[in-house]
């Protein structure tokens, strides 16, 4: 993939590094050349300075071939300016843009823009591990009807395996975290002190799956 990422301070310089780790043809544009030369020699993409929405300066990057322009500078009016250049005019298939401000977000969605707020994501992760429990939904997918739950594995059921967790349609084991390092297991995998289930469940089911694991009403 080809890869144009405008905007090279904190984040714009990891998915810079990040992109060209994983083989992405990566070309990183900033108007300071002192934050293009703090990616340092792992980068081994490209480097144009010059302001993100100039159409030289995206000629320059090789907007006309890009496959993905992400817009990671610090002013959101410059994001969204060049994201839509990038989109509008040269049609790029892929845009991104990063927003300080999330009240603008719904505004830029409905141009079309995918956008990432790094404010309204942190408030939110923040009240996720404030407030979470064990049969809180982490994520929730559609309007609540599966969710993904995380719980340790109590001490009666250490030896028994992911099938007798798992109903068709209904509780899937998805991953395990065990001393640290996730895995995905198979029906014949063991549960050991320690484990962290990750499950996919229906909502209807998760009363069920809390029986399941002794922790019903009363458990």
């Amino acid at each position: 993939m080809k890869v144009i990422v405008m905007g090279c301070g904190r984040m714009g310089e990891q998915i810079c590094l990040l992109m060209s780790a994983e083989g992405h043809e990566v070309t990183a544009i900033d108007s300071d050349p002192a934050a293009l030369a703090r990616l340092g020699p792992a980068f081994k993409g490209q480097k144009v300075c010059g302001v993100g929405f100039d159409r030289d300066t995206l000629e320059s990057a090789g907007i006309r071939t890009a496959d993905a322009f992400v817009a990671t500078s610090s002013s959101d009016n410059a994001n969204i300016v060049a994201a839509r250049i990038a989109r509008n005019i040269f049609a790029v298939p892929r845009v991104v843009t990063r927003l300080y401000d999330h009240r603008r977000a719904e505004i830029y969605q409905r141009l079309g823009l995918l956008t990432i707020s790094s404010t309204s994501w942190g408030a939110e992760r923040i009240r996720e591990l404030l407030t979470h429990s064990e049969f809180e939904p982490i994520i929730t997918f559609g309007n609540g009807e599966v969710s993904v739950l995380s719980v340790e594995i109590p001490s009666h059921l250490v030896g028994r395996r992911v099938k007798d967790l798992t109903i068709n349609g209904e509780v899937f084991i998805s991953a395990i975290t065990r001393q640290g390092h996730a895995f995905i297991p198979i029906l014949g995998s063991e549960f050991q002190a320690g484990d962290v289930v990750h499950a996919i469940i229906l909502a209807d089911s998760i009363q069920r799956f809390k029986e399941f694991l002794g922790l019903g009403e009363g458990g």
